[in-house]
């Protein structure tokens, strides 16, 4: 954990904690670079530890960095520093939609809809640009103060996706995981639509649609049980909306909304028209079982669906009517008891029941009868011609071996080469086939930074659809750690020459310091162990920073006023005297006028009055005054005769 006041890089000042989730922790930030408030993620320790898992980290955290949009949470900075793993990203001040939708309650289906459209367009921009969020829940999305809807952990999410479901950590997003992922196979853009539309049923309902004692009990029923459409859980939610949740909540992703841009489509229609039901949904199987044609999938495929349909749907049917049967059994009541005048059992030929339920098991006997026979024929038709040519004839055996292998041939696909490609070419080509991948990362000197090395599954090998293929990428050339040697103090020539013989580059900055000489070395960064051939960015000081200041009006205030005002602002003050002019004690003019701006250290010359003050009445003579007057007269006079 980090405390308030540690930097990171040399840039990023730790304010304050303010959130933590299962993989990371996160913090408020100070970017002293760009002076800006930042957010930063934090890996825990104990995914620190995995090189595999930080390696994935850092590479899905660095192709998010350069998207942006303004209904995503942008990736400014992804780095490491002494074993601590982080994302710098956009601060958000704000909400969560979960701690939202629990202060709310539910919401109007209005309100719904527009974070709906803000989230989906956030969604429609990453998959424009091939990034797939994997963990799209209320808990992800932020509703900032000015009502800005943002999504947050692009990318990152995506590697914590790589964890099991058992995990306590992803309790909260299991409730709105896709059934695809569940099981474990190969998602894609429609995985996020498939959780936005459990977000949507959240916020109409105040409630997720399935819930459970474990991860796993609830990814279970995203894979087999139906969402209940929002208006059974919740009133006056319009037809259109409940219908664009059901779509976006289809089991198999080719019958949901297949991009972000159709789904706004609609939900921009729905606001308009929300009693409209205009929401194309895809076409439905066959009850007679002919499979009804689905976009992107061939016929067989579909066909194949119908039957595995058709099949859950007739056991369904039978196992409700042994319910029914058993209920009827035990809880006929007295009215019918009474209504029956002839006081006799039901007639088992009037059970339609009762004989759909002899019929079943009936063919149930005569298939496993026949089952037996086949078994017996080929056991002994195969130890009998076991010394003759085995290619003269085909088994019963081997046809349906054959049979079988063209069935499973129909969910296999072929590997393709991807050694050599780039990495995000090799994931497009697997991901055109259906297969997943997973990427590991190895240095290499022979194979180029980002081109795939190796491929786990041999190029041309036919392999199960949503097989995961791992991908070794070559992050390069080893890189060596070397020490950052200290310059501190030095000039910037030494340091420059001292930092290039030690092979790393040199990036100079230059800051104002009233403790450091001017021209003389404040820091380096980074410091301590980093990878040869690094850039070093040392900071220079300029010496003191000298600031400007803008002259106030001076003028009529008193001696005293104006020095006190010349020494706060860091000037000096030269003080002249006048006695021709102004109020006694004032200032009556200085060599800077008011809003000439000038460097602190100044000297600023004012002059002030010193004019005798003016009597508004003369005195009247005392006694005193009369007789030296008089006296003063004789003087005068007697000098005169003289």
């Amino acid at each position: 954990m980090l405390r308030k006041g540690m930097f990171l890089a040399d840039r990023y000042e730790i304010i304050e904690q303010i959130g933590t989730g299962g993989m990371s922790d996160v913090y408020k930030a100070k970017c002293h670079k760009l002076n800006r408030f930042v957010a930063i993620k934090v890996m825990k320790s104990e995914f620190s530890e995995d090189k595999t898992f930080v390696s994935k980290f850092r590479a899905e955290a660095q192709s998010v960095a350069g998207f942006t949009h303004p209904n995503v949470v942008n990736v400014y900075d992804v780095g490491d520093e002494n074993g601590i793993y982080y994302i710098v990203m956009e601060l958000v001040e704000g909400i969560t939609l979960k701690k939202y939708i629990e202060k709310r309650g539910k919401l109007p289906f209005k309100e719904a809809v527009s974070i709906a459209i803000q989230v989906a367009n956030g969604l429609d921009a990453a998959h424009k640009h091939h990034i797939v969020h994997r963990d799209i829940k209320p808990q992800n999305i932020i509703i900032s103060k000015e009502g800005k809807v943002k999504v947050t952990d692009f990318g990152i999410a995506k590697v914590a996706s790589s964890s099991t479901i058992n995990s306590s950590s992803t309790m909260g997003s299991v409730h709105y995981i896709s059934p695809e992922q569940a099981r474990g196979g190969y998602s894609d853009a429609r995985s996020d639509l498939y959780s936005l539309g459990i977000t949507i049923f959240e916020m109409l309902t105040g409630t997720v649609p399935f819930d459970g004692d474990s991860t796993v009990a609830v990814a279970v029923q995203h894979i087999q049980d139906e969402i209940p459409a929002p208006s059974t859980v919740a009133n006056d939610i319009p037809v259109s909306i409940d219908k664009i949740v059901l779509k976006l909540t289809q089991k198999k992703p080719d019958r949901r909304y297949q991009s972000a841009a159709e789904l706004i489509t609609d939900l921009k229609k729905s606001l308009v028209m929300p009693d409209d039901d205009f929401v194309v949904m895809a076409p439905s199987y066959g009850a007679s079982g002919t499979a009804a044609v689905v976009s992107g999938a061939s016929d067989t495929e579909a066909s194949s669906e119908n039957a595995d349909d058709d099949l859950l749907k007739d056991e369904e049917e039978f196992f409700n009517d042994m319910d029914d049967d058993n209920d009827l059994e035990g809880n006929n009541n007295q009215e019918e008891l009474e209504d029956d005048n002839d006081d006799s059992d039901i007639d088992d030929e009037d059970n339609d029941k009762l004989d759909l339920i002899m019929k079943i098991i009936g063919i149930g006997i005569a298939v496993i009868i026949l089952i037996v026979t086949i078994f017996i024929i080929v056991k002994l038709v195969g130890s009998t011609k076991s010394n003759k040519d085995n290619g003269t004839t085909q088994t019963t055996e081997s046809v349906t071996e054959q049979t079988t292998t063209k069935a499973s041939d129909k969910n296999k696909v072929t590997v393709p080469k991807v050694e050599g490609m780039d990495k995000e070419g090799a994931i497009q080509a697997l991901n055109e086939v259906g297969l997943g991948y997973k990427a590991v990362m190895q240095s290499s000197d022979s194979v180029a930074e980002g081109k795939v090395i190796s491929q786990g599954t041999a190029a041309g090998k036919k392999v199960d659809k949503n097989t995961q293929i791992i991908i070794t990428v070559s992050g390069g050339k080893e890189v060596k750690n070397k020490t950052v040697p200290s310059v501190t103090g030095k000039t910037e020539d030494e340091a420059k020459s001292t930092l290039e013989a030690d092979g790393f580059v040199v990036s100079i900055d230059y800051q104002y310091s009233s403790t450091v000489e001017s021209g003389k070395v404040i820091k380096a960064s980074p410091s301590g162990s980093v990878a040869e051939g690094s850039t070093v960015t040392i900071t220079v000081s300029r010496g003191k920073e000298i600031k400007n200041v803008t002259m106030a009006n001076l003028i009529g205030k008193t001696e005293s006023e104006a020095r006190q005002w010349l020494e706060n602002n860091g000037l000096k003050a030269n003080v002249s005297y006048t006695t021709t002019s102004g109020t006694y004690g004032y200032v009556v003019s200085s060599d800077y006028s008011e809003g000439t701006s000038i460097p602190e250290g100044t000297t600023v010359t004012i002059t002030v009055s010193h004019k005798q003050q003016e009597t508004t009445k003369a005195a009247e003579p005392t006694k005193a005054t009369q007789a030296t007057t008089q006296a003063e007269q004789s003087t005068t006079t007697t000098a005169a005769q003289n």
